[in-house]
């Protein structure tokens, strides 16, 4: 799952427009769409576990030393020591995308996640008037896909619906076709929401209709 260097094109953009306007045509639900680079920085979580992973492997290292008879100075050991820890951390600090190779899955899933529900508030997704809006969200970093629907619409899809339209995203973002992926993830959410809250004659568009890139 990867993002082109520069972000989305402008037609790109206004593919997801379109989508969005075309969805939201057919239902009074909210449908907005986020994208972020990434949740977070990991660079501390990555700086304990690759400190903690030397200084466990210097045990080792220490006893083979000791096994084969060779005689190290204990402020040479502790020199190499700082030399290994000196030499991750400028790696981490120079190329953030390293960051991720230390941090367990589980942390990286739960800071997209986090990150899902703080744009869900942050774009006012939370506040239509039926409580009827959807956010799509998409952490490139994490390869983590949401859909992040309000509490009007909770009580009437299973949350197995929403898993399919998460899996169709993340199967078209892993091949590099994010925007593919946002346009039929948002036709797959319009439809959801036209089954139970179909438009109204005054249909009033409360939320922009376009990607959000961050």
């Amino acid at each position: 799952m990867a993002k082109p260097p520069h972000g989305m094109k402008p037609d790109e953009h206004e593919r997801i427009a379109t989508a969005i306007r075309e969805a939201e045509s057919k239902t009074s639900g909210e449908i907005y769409c986020v994208v972020a680079r990434s949740s977070g920085s990991y660079f501390f979580p990555a700086t304990c576990f690759v400190l903690g992973a030397i200084l466990l492997l210097s045990l080792p290292v220490a006893l083979a030393l000791e096994y084969w008879w060779i005689s190290l100075r204990l402020p040479v050991f502790v020199a190499a020591q700082l030399l290994a820890a000196l030499a991750a951390l400028a790696l981490i600090w120079r190329v953030p995308v390293s960051r991720l190779w230390f941090v367990p899955r589980r942390l990286r899933y739960r800071r997209a996640h986090d990150n899902a529900l703080k744009q869900f508030i942050a774009r006012n997704v939370h506040i239509t008037a039926n409580r009827t809006g959807v956010l799509i969200f998409v952490s490139l970093a994490e390869r983590y896909a949401s859909v992040v629907a309000d509490s009007g619409i909770n009580q009437h899809v299973p949350q197995h619906a929403w898993d399919g339209v998460i899996r169709d995203l993340i199967a078209h973002a892993s091949q590099d076709r994010l925007v593919d992926g946002f346009v039929v993830a948002i036709g797959s959410v319009g439809e959801l929401l036209a089954t139970h809250f179909p438009a109204k004659p005054d249909n009033v568009n409360e939320l922009d209709d376009h990607v959000v890139e961050i």
